[in-house]
Protein backbone atom coordinates (compact mmCIF):
# COMPACT_ATOMS: atom_id res chain seq x y z
CA UNK A 1 0.00 0.00 0.00
CA UNK A 2 1.19 3.24 -0.33
CA UNK A 3 2.88 5.27 2.46
CA UNK A 4 1.92 8.60 1.27
CA UNK A 5 0.06 11.31 3.31
CA UNK A 6 -3.39 8.90 4.00
CA UNK A 7 -6.14 11.53 3.34
CA UNK A 8 -9.75 11.00 3.87
CA UNK A 9 -12.60 8.68 3.19
CA UNK A 10 -16.14 10.60 3.70
CA UNK A 11 -18.98 8.11 4.01
CA UNK A 12 -21.92 10.25 3.24
CA UNK A 13 -25.71 9.29 3.98
CA UNK A 14 -28.75 10.41 3.42
CA UNK A 15 -32.65 9.89 4.34
CA UNK A 16 -34.89 8.22 2.20
CA UNK A 17 -37.82 9.46 3.55
CA UNK A 18 -36.26 12.96 2.52
CA UNK A 19 -36.99 14.06 -1.22
CA UNK A 20 -33.64 13.41 -2.88
CA UNK A 21 -31.07 16.54 -3.85
CA UNK A 22 -32.18 17.96 -0.58
CA UNK A 23 -29.29 17.67 0.92
CA UNK A 24 -27.26 20.01 3.86
CA UNK A 25 -24.73 22.30 2.62
CA UNK A 26 -21.31 20.43 4.45
CA UNK A 27 -22.17 17.83 2.24
CA UNK A 28 -22.76 19.86 -0.89
CA UNK A 29 -19.46 21.19 0.04
CA UNK A 30 -17.68 18.33 0.23
CA UNK A 31 -19.30 16.60 -2.72
CA UNK A 32 -17.63 19.93 -4.75
CA UNK A 33 -14.05 19.51 -3.04
CA UNK A 34 -13.75 15.53 -3.09
CA UNK A 35 -11.44 14.08 -5.28
CA UNK A 36 -13.57 11.41 -6.50
CA UNK A 37 -16.96 10.56 -5.71
CA UNK A 38 -18.26 6.37 -5.61
CA UNK A 39 -21.62 5.34 -5.24
CA UNK A 40 -22.25 1.32 -5.86
CA UNK A 41 -25.66 1.88 -7.05
CA UNK A 42 -26.40 3.24 -10.48
CA UNK A 43 -30.04 3.36 -9.71
CA UNK A 44 -29.13 5.66 -6.41
CA UNK A 45 -31.90 8.66 -5.84
CA UNK A 46 -29.19 10.86 -5.49
CA UNK A 47 -27.17 10.15 -8.70
CA UNK A 48 -29.44 12.79 -11.16
CA UNK A 49 -29.21 15.55 -9.15
CA UNK A 50 -25.50 15.07 -8.03
CA UNK A 51 -24.89 15.12 -11.60
CA UNK A 52 -27.24 17.78 -12.57
CA UNK A 53 -24.97 20.12 -9.73
CA UNK A 54 -22.11 19.35 -11.86
CA UNK A 55 -20.89 16.58 -9.62
CA UNK A 56 -18.85 12.95 -10.82
CA UNK A 57 -20.10 10.55 -10.20
CA UNK A 58 -18.44 6.89 -10.66
CA UNK A 59 -20.08 3.47 -9.83
CA UNK A 60 -17.70 1.73 -8.38
CA UNK A 61 -17.60 -0.50 -5.42
CA UNK A 62 -13.95 -0.55 -3.89
CA UNK A 63 -12.95 -2.82 -1.33
CA UNK A 64 -11.79 -1.37 2.25
CA UNK A 65 -8.25 -1.87 1.06
CA UNK A 66 -8.66 -0.11 -2.67
CA UNK A 67 -10.11 2.87 -1.30
CA UNK A 68 -7.55 3.82 1.22
CA UNK A 69 -5.12 3.24 -1.28
CA UNK A 70 -7.15 5.52 -3.61
CA UNK A 71 -6.59 8.57 -0.65
CA UNK A 72 -2.86 8.68 -0.85
CA UNK A 73 -1.47 11.45 -1.29
CA UNK A 74 -3.81 12.95 0.88
CA UNK A 75 -6.90 12.57 -1.20
CA UNK A 76 -10.44 13.20 -0.53
CA UNK A 77 -12.68 10.26 -1.96
CA UNK A 78 -16.05 10.29 -0.77
CA UNK A 79 -18.50 7.18 -0.89
CA UNK A 80 -22.29 7.98 -1.31
CA UNK A 81 -23.91 5.03 0.64
CA UNK A 82 -26.77 3.00 -0.66
CA UNK A 83 -29.90 1.95 1.42
CA UNK A 84 -28.26 -0.56 2.88
CA UNK A 85 -25.23 0.88 4.34
CA UNK A 86 -22.09 -0.45 2.40
CA UNK A 87 -21.79 -3.03 5.87
CA UNK A 88 -19.15 -5.05 3.93
CA UNK A 89 -17.16 -1.48 3.05
CA UNK A 90 -17.29 -0.23 6.39
CA UNK A 91 -16.48 -3.80 8.58
CA UNK A 92 -13.37 -3.60 6.47
CA UNK A 93 -12.33 -0.45 6.84
CA UNK A 94 -13.09 -1.13 10.86
CA UNK A 95 -10.79 -4.76 10.37
CA UNK A 96 -7.77 -2.60 8.74
CA UNK A 97 -8.01 0.35 11.47
CA UNK A 98 -8.02 -2.09 13.99
CA UNK A 99 -5.16 -3.92 13.33
CA UNK A 100 -3.01 -0.81 13.60
CA UNK A 101 -0.69 -2.14 10.56
CA UNK A 102 -2.20 0.59 8.17
CA UNK A 103 -1.62 4.59 8.23
CA UNK A 104 -5.46 4.82 7.63
CA UNK A 105 -6.82 7.67 6.13
CA UNK A 106 -9.49 10.14 8.27
CA UNK A 107 -13.23 8.32 8.35
CA UNK A 108 -16.06 10.61 8.39
CA UNK A 109 -19.65 9.56 8.74
CA UNK A 110 -21.57 13.24 6.89
CA UNK A 111 -25.34 13.08 6.95
CA UNK A 112 -26.62 14.19 4.19
CA UNK A 113 -29.79 14.76 5.40
CA UNK A 114 -31.67 14.29 8.08
CA UNK A 115 -35.13 12.73 9.26
CA UNK A 116 -38.02 15.05 10.26
CA UNK A 117 -40.31 14.30 13.63
CA UNK A 118 -42.50 11.87 11.89
CA UNK A 119 -40.38 10.91 9.09
CA UNK A 120 -41.02 6.86 10.32
CA UNK A 121 -44.89 7.54 9.52
CA UNK A 122 -43.86 7.05 5.84
CA UNK A 123 -42.40 3.89 6.35
CA UNK A 124 -45.35 2.43 7.89
CA UNK A 125 -47.55 4.31 5.13
CA UNK A 126 -45.25 2.69 2.71
CA UNK A 127 -45.53 -1.10 4.56
CA UNK A 128 -49.10 -0.85 4.58
CA UNK A 129 -49.40 -0.07 1.46
CA UNK A 130 -47.71 -3.22 -0.08
CA UNK A 131 -49.34 -5.41 2.55
CA UNK A 132 -52.67 -4.45 1.23
CA UNK A 133 -51.60 -5.40 -1.91
CA UNK A 134 -49.70 -8.53 -1.50
CA UNK A 135 -51.14 -10.05 1.55
CA UNK A 136 -53.41 -12.66 1.17
CA UNK A 137 -55.40 -11.53 4.23
CA UNK A 138 -55.13 -8.06 4.79
CA UNK A 139 -55.88 -7.51 1.08
CA UNK A 140 -59.33 -8.96 1.89
CA UNK A 141 -60.25 -6.55 4.75
CA UNK A 142 -62.78 -4.26 5.63
CA UNK A 143 -63.78 -1.53 7.76
CA UNK A 144 -66.50 -3.39 9.41
CA UNK A 145 -64.32 -6.34 9.40
CA UNK A 146 -61.51 -4.66 11.36
CA UNK A 147 -64.08 -2.71 13.33
CA UNK A 148 -63.12 -5.08 16.60
CA UNK A 149 -59.45 -5.27 16.56
CA UNK A 150 -59.83 -0.99 17.12
CA UNK A 151 -61.56 -1.39 20.20
CA UNK A 152 -59.53 -4.73 21.69
CA UNK A 153 -56.14 -2.49 20.71
CA UNK A 154 -57.74 0.43 22.40
CA UNK A 155 -58.31 -1.60 25.42
CA UNK A 156 -54.44 -3.23 25.53
CA UNK A 157 -53.72 0.39 25.33
CA UNK A 158 -55.75 1.33 28.46
CA UNK A 159 -54.29 -1.69 30.15
CA UNK A 160 -50.53 -0.73 29.25
CA UNK A 161 -50.96 2.55 30.42
CA UNK A 162 -52.86 1.55 34.04
CA UNK A 163 -49.98 -1.01 34.29
CA UNK A 164 -47.38 1.49 33.75
CA UNK A 165 -45.27 -0.64 31.13
CA UNK A 166 -43.36 1.41 28.82
CA UNK A 167 -42.39 -1.15 26.42
CA UNK A 168 -46.15 -2.34 26.06
CA UNK A 169 -47.47 1.29 26.14
CA UNK A 170 -45.10 1.49 22.94
CA UNK A 171 -46.12 -1.61 21.38
CA UNK A 172 -49.81 -0.89 21.58
CA UNK A 173 -49.56 2.53 20.60
CA UNK A 174 -47.96 1.03 17.58
CA UNK A 175 -51.28 -1.60 17.21
CA UNK A 176 -53.72 1.45 17.90
CA UNK A 177 -51.69 3.41 15.11
CA UNK A 178 -51.54 0.90 12.79
CA UNK A 179 -55.69 0.74 12.61
CA UNK A 180 -55.88 4.03 11.59
CA UNK A 181 -53.33 3.36 8.42
CA UNK A 182 -54.93 0.28 7.96
CA UNK A 183 -58.46 1.95 7.72
CA UNK A 184 -57.59 5.25 5.63
CA UNK A 185 -55.72 2.69 3.10
CA UNK A 186 -58.58 0.57 2.82
CA UNK A 187 -60.58 4.01 2.38
CA UNK A 188 -58.70 5.12 0.00
CA UNK A 189 -60.31 2.61 -2.38
CA UNK A 190 -63.55 3.81 -2.25
CA UNK A 191 -64.99 4.18 -5.61
CA UNK A 192 -67.44 7.22 -4.82
CA UNK A 193 -65.80 9.32 -1.80
CA UNK A 194 -62.14 7.95 -1.47
CA UNK A 195 -60.06 9.68 0.81
CA UNK A 196 -55.90 8.78 2.30
CA UNK A 197 -53.94 8.89 5.31
CA UNK A 198 -53.10 12.38 4.30
CA UNK A 199 -56.63 13.49 4.44
CA UNK A 200 -57.24 12.03 7.98
CA UNK A 201 -53.86 14.09 8.87
CA UNK A 202 -55.39 17.18 7.32
CA UNK A 203 -58.66 16.71 9.37
CA UNK A 204 -56.74 16.38 12.14
CA UNK A 205 -54.32 19.26 11.69
CA UNK A 206 -57.35 21.56 11.05
CA UNK A 207 -59.47 20.55 13.92
CA UNK A 208 -56.22 20.98 15.94
CA UNK A 209 -56.08 24.55 14.97
CA UNK A 210 -59.09 25.71 15.36
CA UNK A 211 -60.13 24.29 18.33
CA UNK A 212 -56.52 25.82 20.13
CA UNK A 213 -57.39 29.71 19.36
CA UNK A 214 -55.34 30.20 22.00
CA UNK A 215 -51.89 28.86 20.79
CA UNK A 216 -52.71 29.41 16.84
CA UNK A 217 -54.85 32.43 17.44
CA UNK A 218 -55.51 35.50 19.45
CA UNK A 219 -57.61 33.95 22.20
CA UNK A 220 -55.71 33.68 25.25
CA UNK A 221 -56.19 30.74 28.14
CA UNK A 222 -53.98 30.54 31.07
CA UNK A 223 -55.42 27.64 32.73
CA UNK A 224 -56.08 24.32 31.81
CA UNK A 225 -60.11 25.05 32.75
CA UNK A 226 -60.09 28.09 30.04
CA UNK A 227 -58.68 25.31 27.55
CA UNK A 228 -61.52 23.24 27.91
CA UNK A 229 -64.21 26.45 27.97
CA UNK A 230 -62.04 27.32 24.50
CA UNK A 231 -61.99 23.39 23.30
CA UNK A 232 -65.90 23.06 24.20
CA UNK A 233 -66.93 26.18 22.45
CA UNK A 234 -65.35 25.31 19.62
CA UNK A 235 -66.45 22.12 19.13
CA UNK A 236 -70.49 23.78 19.82
CA UNK A 237 -69.83 26.04 17.07
CA UNK A 238 -68.79 22.96 14.99
CA UNK A 239 -71.34 20.36 15.55
CA UNK A 240 -74.07 22.77 15.82
CA UNK A 241 -75.85 19.58 17.50
CA UNK A 242 -79.39 19.66 18.74
CA UNK A 243 -78.98 17.66 21.80
CA UNK A 244 -75.98 17.87 24.48
CA UNK A 245 -76.69 13.27 23.56
CA UNK A 246 -75.98 13.44 20.08
CA UNK A 247 -72.55 12.17 19.97
CA UNK A 248 -72.31 10.00 22.34
CA UNK A 249 -71.79 6.35 21.43
CA UNK A 250 -74.20 4.09 22.72
CA UNK A 251 -72.16 1.02 22.20
CA UNK A 252 -69.56 2.28 24.92
CA UNK A 253 -69.66 0.18 27.88
CA UNK A 254 -72.10 0.82 30.42
CA UNK A 255 -69.99 2.68 32.74
CA UNK A 256 -68.16 5.05 30.43
CA UNK A 257 -71.62 6.09 28.73
CA UNK A 258 -73.14 6.68 32.36
CA UNK A 259 -70.14 9.00 32.65
CA UNK A 260 -70.16 10.32 29.63
CA UNK A 261 -73.86 11.33 29.68
CA UNK A 262 -73.39 12.96 33.24
CA UNK A 263 -70.63 14.70 32.18
CA UNK A 264 -72.61 16.48 29.59
CA UNK A 265 -75.34 17.31 31.61
CA UNK A 266 -72.79 18.90 34.04
CA UNK A 267 -71.35 20.94 31.19
CA UNK A 268 -74.40 21.69 29.83
CA UNK A 269 -75.80 23.13 33.10
CA UNK A 270 -78.87 21.14 33.02
CA UNK A 271 -80.59 20.00 35.79
CA UNK A 272 -81.29 16.40 34.74
CA UNK A 273 -83.27 14.19 37.42
CA UNK A 274 -81.51 10.40 37.42
CA UNK A 275 -84.35 7.92 35.68
CA UNK A 276 -86.27 5.78 38.60
CA UNK A 277 -86.44 2.27 38.03
CA UNK A 278 -85.73 -0.62 39.99
CA UNK A 279 -82.72 -3.35 39.70
CA UNK A 280 -78.79 -3.58 39.76
CA UNK A 281 -78.80 -1.45 36.14
CA UNK A 282 -80.11 1.46 37.82
CA UNK A 283 -77.74 1.68 41.34
CA UNK A 284 -75.22 1.38 38.90
CA UNK A 285 -76.22 4.35 36.72
CA UNK A 286 -76.31 6.24 40.23
CA UNK A 287 -73.07 5.32 41.03
CA UNK A 288 -71.40 6.15 38.20
CA UNK A 289 -73.39 9.83 38.21
CA UNK A 290 -71.52 10.05 41.21
CA UNK A 291 -68.24 9.12 40.58
CA UNK A 292 -68.45 11.52 37.23
CA UNK A 293 -69.25 14.54 39.70
CA UNK A 294 -66.50 13.35 42.15
CA UNK A 295 -63.80 13.26 38.82
CA UNK A 296 -63.50 9.96 39.18
CA UNK A 297 -63.64 7.61 36.00
CA UNK A 298 -66.16 4.76 36.90
CA UNK A 299 -64.90 2.18 34.40
CA UNK A 300 -61.15 2.73 35.49
CA UNK A 301 -61.96 2.60 39.43
CA UNK A 302 -63.92 -0.95 38.30
CA UNK A 303 -60.92 -2.10 36.26
CA UNK A 304 -58.81 -1.15 39.61
CA UNK A 305 -61.16 -3.54 41.83
CA UNK A 306 -61.05 -5.80 39.40
CA UNK A 307 -57.32 -6.27 39.34
CA UNK A 308 -57.90 -6.78 43.03
CA UNK A 309 -60.34 -9.11 43.07
CA UNK A 310 -58.26 -11.16 40.11
CA UNK A 311 -55.25 -10.95 42.14
CA UNK A 312 -57.28 -12.13 45.02
CA UNK A 313 -58.64 -15.46 43.08
CA UNK A 314 -54.61 -16.01 42.28
CA UNK A 315 -53.84 -16.35 45.74
CA UNK A 316 -56.57 -18.00 46.57
CA UNK A 317 -55.31 -20.79 44.28
CA UNK A 318 -51.71 -20.69 45.53
CA UNK A 319 -50.59 -18.46 42.61
CA UNK A 320 -49.44 -15.36 44.46
CA UNK A 321 -50.40 -11.80 44.11
CA UNK A 322 -49.57 -11.86 40.67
Amino acid sequence: MNAETPGRIVLLTASHRVAPGLLSWPAWRTLHAADRVLCADADHPQLPYLREAGVTVEIAAPAAEDLVDACAGGRTVLVLASGEGDRALTDGLARMAGSGRVAMPDLELLPGSYDLPGARLLDLVEVMDRIRRECPWSSRQTHEGLAKYGIEEAYELVEAIEDGDRDELREELGDVLLQVVFHARIAQEHEEEPFSVDDVAGTIVEKLIRRHPHVFGEERAETPEEVREHWLRTKADEKQRDSVTDGVPLGQPGLALAAKLASRVRNAGLDVALPAGEGIGYELLALAVRAEAAGVDPEAALRAAGRAYRDAIRAAEGHGGQ
